[in-house]
């Protein structure tokens, strides 16, 4: 099943979460520390009040908000991901907001890739990968992989979810910082 589909076939918490991993791997360009979102994946859980998600989000918007402006566009795409994310964990809302963060952070993925795509992201979300730059690619599998551990395993899942957010987060700070040396 392609990215496209997955999206619109998952229900709120799966959508919020997808959203919330896109997000939390692209922590390394938001200048927060890698804990920022945890209290938002905690409100994932069966027993969590989804009412406190938009207080939560506050919380972790305020915690970057002292950071500088750039004009880095990935690092600007971040910020964005951060700023859409809705208040109330509604699936009409997070739907939305899921699908635009799993956009931005392949195109914050493909900003990051040395190498060049020519294709329309929109081609990759819907299954054409033939030639995606590696970075890329890898972005795409991890966005697909949590969608679908979600939809097999709802709640359960959230852990694996984290786990494959945590590791995407780690390959994105190596590229970072990488590219930081390489403009010294």
């Amino acid at each position: 099943m392609s990215l496209v589909e997955l999206i619109a076939q998952a229900d709120e918490r799966g959508l919020a979460a997808s959203g919330l991993a896109c997000l939390d791997r692209c922590v390394p360009l938001l200048g927060g520390d890698d804990e920022i979102l945890r209290p938002l994946w905690g409100n994932l859980t069966e027993d969590s009040d989804a009412a406190d998600w938009g207080d939560l989000l506050q919380q972790a918007r305020g915690k970057v908000a002292s950071a500088a402006e750039e004009d880095d566009e990935a690092k600007l795409l971040a910020r964005r991901m951060l700023a859409a994310a809705p208040d109330d964990r509604s699936a009409a809302g997070v739907r939305l907001w899921a699908d635009a963060c799993s956009v931005a952070s392949l195109q914050i993925h493909r900003l990051l890739d040395p190498a060049k795509d020519a294709s329309p992201l929109d081609a990759r979300r819907e299954g054409r990968t033939e030639g995606m730059p590696p970075l890329v690619a890898a972005e795409l599998r991890r966005q697909i992989t949590v969608l679908e551990v979600l939809s097999g395993h709802g709640a359960g899942g959230l852990r694996r979810a984290l786990e494959i957010s945590t590791e995407g987060r780690r390959v994105l700070r190596a590229v970072v910082s990488r590219r930081a040396r390489g403009r010294k």
